[in-house]
């Protein structure tokens, strides 16, 4: 039987007495939109803390590509090509959108800070790897219609479009597999729009498997193949979108978080 692109199996992790995640299980295949959802709280984020290996699960297993990631650190899950994006925008305000777009490609740089002092002219082997990695860039921005801003400082940008950026450092990587931390949270409906655009975009026109967590319940059911309810750290419901959004209890854990 041919592994599964992404699985996770019998995961847990606790924190003092709290249960954050319990007995979490599910499985992607390649080129698929797969959503996590929750009220806040329910671990959500955890869980991608734990894929991307800024946490160490206490139990269980993260396997991407048929290898194990689950003790990995977090550079080593990058090179083996899983990105994320997170819930607050972490970019560096005083840099332009192109500088900061190049620091998603890090993984990828053989030059050091050493072989890097010795970019005299543009035939040398650092000056070459730059400009390499620019026009790299540069596709990037032109992919997500960024030209406009590509010299600007970050910190003076609309949230929407710091939240593009973001995108784009992650893209920077070349992933397999895209982590999209909320990624539609705080946008007003038009930005909303633009942002399952650029998504919808990623699978397709990329070929990047999207893993997402989000509460806007009418993206998750537009572009999601499958979902994943979970609550208070354990899972509710496993199946396709229509299902999960009728499913009881996912209607009482939401309709309790309104309340």
């Amino acid at each position: 039987m041919e592994p599964s692109f992404f699985c996770v199996s019998n995961l847990f992790i606790s924190f003092g007495g709290i249960k954050a995640l319990q007995d979490i299980n599910f499985t992607m295949e390649k080129g698929e939109i797969f959503s996590v959802i929750g009220p806040n709280g329910a671990g959500k984020t955890t869980l991608f803390n734990c894929i991307s290996g800024l946490y160490r699960p206490d139990q269980g297993n993260i396997s991407f590509k048929d290898t194990s990631i689950e003790k990995k650190t977090p550079d080593a899950i990058a090179r083996l090509g899983i990105a994320r994006t997170f819930q607050n925008i972490e970019l560096f305000s005083q840099m332009n959108t192109m500088e900061n777009i190049m620091l998603g490609r890090h993984i990828h740089m053989n030059t050091g800070l050493f072989s890097g002092m010795t970019m005299w002219g543009r035939k040398s082997f650092a000056a070459k790897e730059e400009i390499y990695h620019r026009e790299k860039v540069e596709k990037i921005i032109d992919f997500l219609e960024l030209v406009n801003v590509r010299d600007k400082l970050v910190g003076g940008l609309p949230y929407g479009t710091q939240k593009l950026i973001e995108l784009g450092r992650a893209l920077a990587l070349e992933p397999d597999l895209l982590l999209l931390d909320e990624p539609c949270a705080g946008m007003n409906s038009e930005e909303k729009q633009d942002m399952i655009f650029w998504i919808k975009d990623i699978q397709d026109d990329l070929g990047i498997s999207i893993l997402l967590i989000e509460h806007d319940m009418k993206m998750v059911m537009d572009i999601s193949s499958r979902v994943l309810a979970i609550n208070f750290g354990k899972p509710v419901t496993l199946g396709f979108p229509e299902d999960v959004q009728q499913n009881p209890e996912v209607l009482k854990a939401y309709i309790g978080e309104e309340e």
